[in-house]
C-alpha cells in the first residue's frame, strides 16, 4: 500500500447520572474527566505523551484525535487506545465528585448520537496529493462513501412515523449534502475543509465526516484500509465509471434503513444497483490497479477481507455477528426481543442501543461480548496498553511525544501543535515539523542533548 498518513478523531458522548438530586453541568464533568488525564490544565487542548490530541468540542463533547499513523493497523490501534485513556479518566473524575459531597454515575459512550436526536461525529483523515483534481476525487469517492456503511455502520434505533425502527447507520439520518466546508450546520458526505498540517504545495487532507464511530477494531480496519486503497488507485489514474448516484444523500438513508441489503440505488446514467453491488465495482476497480503494483502483505489482506465481508452480507450477514458493529448490536437486541418478548418501542432497547457503545469494559455489551471472545479483534491488549503511552515510530508523531516527555522531564511550560514544538519562557526554542512522514527532528535531538549531562 501506497504510504499515506491516516488520522481518526472520535467525539465521545458524555452523560452523568446523579445518585440524590444535585445535577452537575457537563462543562464541570468534562472537567473532571480532564482532571484524571492531565492534572490542573482544565480549560486546555492538550497533545499527549502517545502524540494525540484530547479537547472539548462543540456540544460539550470530549474528543480524542489519534496521532499520525502511516499504516492502517496503528491506526486501530491508537483508536483503541483513546478509549482506553478515556476510561482510566473515570476513576479519578468519579473520586473529584465525592471530594465536593456529590455522588453519581459517569459514563463515555463511543457513539454518534444523543437522546435528543443530536448528533456527533467520527473524523476521518486522510493526506492526498496536492496535484490530484480534488473535485475528480470527491466524485469517485462519494458513491463509495454512501455504500461502504453496509459494513461500517454502527446501527441505530430511530423513531421513524411514530415506530421505532433498526438502521443501519448512524450519522445518515444526519447527512444532507454531497460536499461542504462546514462539519455542523450543513453536514456532507465529503467536507472541503483544506488544512494539511503539511506542506501546503505537496499536499492537502482529505476530511470525511460521513462515518460511524465504530466499536469493532475489524470494521475500523475495513472502514480506513478500502478508502486507503480507493485514494491509491485514483492517485494512479484508475477510475470507477458510471457510478455517480443520482441522490447520494437520498441513496445513503434509503441504504441505511434497509436492512435486507437488496434495496436498488438509481444511479445517474439510470442504472439501478444495491449497495453491495456498488462496491463490488469498486472493488473490481482495485483488483484491476493493484495487477499493475507490487502488492504487499498488508493491502493482499485488506483486499481478502473487504471480499469476504461482501460475500458474507450477500449470502448470510448474520454471520458477520461480532465482526461488523451493526450485525452485533442487531443480533443483542432482537435476542433481548426474543427472551422479553417485547418490540423495538421497548425502552429496554434504546438502553440496549445505548450500552453496545459504552467504553467502560466492565459494563459495555461490546467489551462483554469481546471478554467471551465472541468479537474479532485486530490488536492485543498489549498493543493497545503501549499504544496509550507511546506514538508511531514512523510518523511525526514521533517526535511530539519525544518532545513533550523532555519538557514534562525538565519541567518546562511548552505548546504543541500538529505542525510546531515550542518551549516557553526562558530558553525559549521553537520546532518547526511540516514533514509528517519525519520521525525525527535534528533539532530536537539538538535539544535534548544539550540539556542532557554529560557523565
Amino acid at each position: 500500500m501506497k504510504n499515506r498518513i491516516f488520522g481518526l478523531e472520535n467525539e465521545y458522548g458524555l452523560i452523568f447520572s446523579p445518585t440524590g438530586k444535585v445535577y452537575l453541568p457537563m462543562e464541570k464533568i468534562l472537567g473532571y474527566i480532564f482532571d484524571g488525564l492531565i492534572p490542573n490544565s482544565w480549560p486546555s487542548n492538550a497533545f499527549l505523551c502517545n502524540g494525540a490530541r484530547f479537547y472539548q468540542d462543540t456540544g460539550c463533547h470530549p474528543e480524542y484525535a489519534t496521532p499520525e499513523c502511516d499504516n492502517v493497523f496503528d491506526l486501530v490501534v491508537h483508536d483503541k487506545a483513546g478509549e482506553r485513556i478515556l476510561e482510566s479518566c473515570l476513576p479519578v473524575a468519579e473520586r473529584r465528585l465525592k471530594e465536593e459531597g456529590l455522588a453519581g454515575t459517569i459514563s463515555i459512550y463511543k457513539n454518534n448520537t444523543d437522546s435528543m436526536g443530536n448528533t456527533y461525529g467520527c473524523h476521518e483523515n486522510y493526506l492526498i496529493r496536492r496535484d490530484i483534481d480534488f473535485w475528480k476525487v470527491a466524485e469517485q469517492l462519494i458513491p463509495f462513501f454512501v455504500t461502504r456503511i453496509v459494513y461500517t455502520g454502527t446501527g441505530k434505533v430511530l423513531k421513524s412515523s411514530g415506530k421505532s425502527h433498526y438502521f443501519i447507520s448512524q450519522r445518515a439520518q444526519h447527512i444532507h449534502e454531497k460536499t461542504s466546508s462546514s462539519t455542523t450546520s450543513s453536514r456532507s458526505i465529503i467536507n472541503t475543509r483544506d488544512e494539511p498540517h503539511a506542506d501546503a504545495e505537496k499536499y492537502r487532507r482529505l476530511h470525511i465526516i460521513v462515518g460511524d464511530s465504530n466499536m469493532s477494531e475489524y470494521a475500523t480496519y475495513l472502514k480506513v484500509g478500502t478508502t486507503a486503497l480507493i485514494l491509491s488507485m485514483i492517485e494512479s489514474g484508475f477510475l470507477v465509471s458510471g457510478m455517480t448516484l443520482e441522490d447520494p444523500v437520498k441513496a445513503m438513508r434509503e441504504i441505511s434503513r434497509d436492512l435486507t441489503l437488496k434495496k436498488k440505488i438509481r444511479m445517474e446514467n439510470g442504472k439501478e444497483l444495491t449497495a453491495i453491488e456498488i462496491q463490488r465495482e469498486y472493488l473490481a476497480t482495485v483488483k484491476e490497479y493493484l495487477a499493475s503494483e507490487d502488492e504487499d502483505e498488508a493491502t493482499r489482506d485488506i483486499v481478502e477481507q473487504w471480499e469476504y465481508v461482501l460475500d458474507e452480507l450477500e449470502e448470510e450477514p448474520e454471520r458477520l455477528y461480532g465482526e461488523i458493529d451493526w450485525i452485533t448490536k442487531r443480533g443483542l437486541i432482537h435476542s433481548f426481543m426474543e427472551r422479553k418478548e417485547c418490540g423495538m418501542d421497548d425502552p429496554r432497547v434504546a438502553l440496549i442501543d445505548l450500552q453496545y457503545h459504552d467504553i467502560n469494559r466492565e459494563k459495555g455489551l461490546y467489551y462483554l461480548l469481546a471478554q467471551k471472545d465472541i468479537i474479532q479483534r485486530m490488536a492485543t491488549e498489549e498493543d493497545i496498553q503501549n499504544a496509550m503511552q507511546n506514538p508511531p515510530e514512523t510518523t511525526r508523531a514521533k517526535v511530539r511525544g519525544d518532545f513533550i516527555r523532555f519538557a514534562k522531564v525538565k519541567n518546562r511550560s511548552y505548546t504543541v501543535d500538529w505542525t510546531y514544538l515550542k518551549l516557553n519562557g526562558y530558553w525559549e526554542e521553537t520546532i518547526l515539523c511540516m514533514d509528517p512522514f519525519a520521525s525525527s527532528n535534528p533539532r530536537l535531538k539538538a535539544l535534548i542533548a544539550t540539556a542532557t549531562p554529560h557523565k
